[in-house]
């Protein structure tokens, strides 16, 4: 099973380790050192387009993780997750 992020961005079920609201994420100090790190190496997708993001996807990704910004509330990802068969998101 996938979940749609947006913008055509699928990701599988089983890679999805948290999907995190960007308005509280981004309060503390070391999620914003981690998310500029992880951009500047090139690890962030941009799914959001043009939009603001309203969430971060982490993914795992064999050794690695992938970051994908989305336009998507936490909450409409959460209930795409529960139509798709994601339980426990």
């Amino acid at each position: 099973m996938y979940l749609h992020l947006g913008n055509n961005v699928l990701v599988r079920k089983n890679s999805i380790i948290g999907i995190f609201d960007m308005d509280t994420a981004t309060w503390s100090k070391r999620t914003r050192d981690t998310l500029a790190m992880v951009e500047q190496a090139g690890q962030v997708e941009n799914a959001a387009g043009a939009e603001l993001p309203k969430s971060l996807v982490i993914c795992s990704l064999g050794s690695g993780q992938r970051y994908i910004l989305s336009q998507l509330s936490p909450a409409t990802l959460q209930r795409r997750s529960r139509m798709s068969g994601l339980e426990g998101l």
